[in-house]
């Protein structure tokens, strides 16, 4: 099971992506094998498992907790109140008429807390913006020996002084419990409905 990789991995793929987020730090990248699948996957196919239940997204009890906490405190102290996702800060707005008439889902779909920026056949970009962070995850489905190779990067643009704080506070949690978490879960969901094709 490969995990998080180089970035310069990922940015050898040829991405729309890398385009759109030029003057956004790429934060860090994660790898997951997915044995079979037959041919003809599509990042469709990936976010399906991945976004199956948003409110869910693992059966790991550590990271719901984690989920759990995080939005308890984005309540309390109001960081995910509307104010802070102006519209007029979303990427959306940097779409050419190309990508959004190319997106098998409509520009600025609302996803649980994430916004669709852009759905291709092997990639999909979705933003988020809160009082801590404007963050982005790409996703790029590759074919493999194996299967298929899912890449989700991590994007994040400061929003305020409390950005660095708040990612330094969070990112051993993100590295050592929910990605390797929602990897294994991802992998663990394609066998099943996969594995065999």
């Amino acid at each position: 099971m490969r995990m998080r990789v180089k970035p310069a991995e990922f940015q050898r793929l040829s991405l729309r992506c890398h385009a759109l987020l030029s003057d956004v730090p790429l934060h860090d990248v994660w790898a997951i094998s997915l044995n079979g699948g037959g041919a003809g996957r599509t990042i469709q196919d990936a976010r399906a498992i991945l976004f199956s239940d948003p409110c869910r997204p693992t059966n790991n009890f550590a990271v719901r907790g984690l989920f759990a906490l995080r939005w308890a405190l984005g309540r309390a102290f109001g960081w995910d109140d509307e104010r802070h996702d102006p519209s007029d800060a979303s990427y959306v707005h940097r779409l050419a008429e190309d990508d959004r008439s190319k997106s098998k889902v409509s520009p600025g779909t609302r996803e649980g807390p994430f916004r669709v920026l852009y759905v291709f056949g092997d990639e999909a970009l979705s933003e988020l913006r809160n009082a801590t962070v404007h963050g982005f995850l790409a996703l790029a489905l590759t074919p493999s020996p194996e299967g298929y190779t899912l890449y989700l990067a991590i994007y994040v643009k400061p929003v305020s002084r409390l950005t660095a704080l708040y990612m330094a506070l969070i990112d051993p949690f993100r590295r050592l419990v929910v990605y390797p978490a929602l990897g294994k879960h991802t992998q663990q969901r394609w066998s099943r409905m996969y594995a065999t094709q």
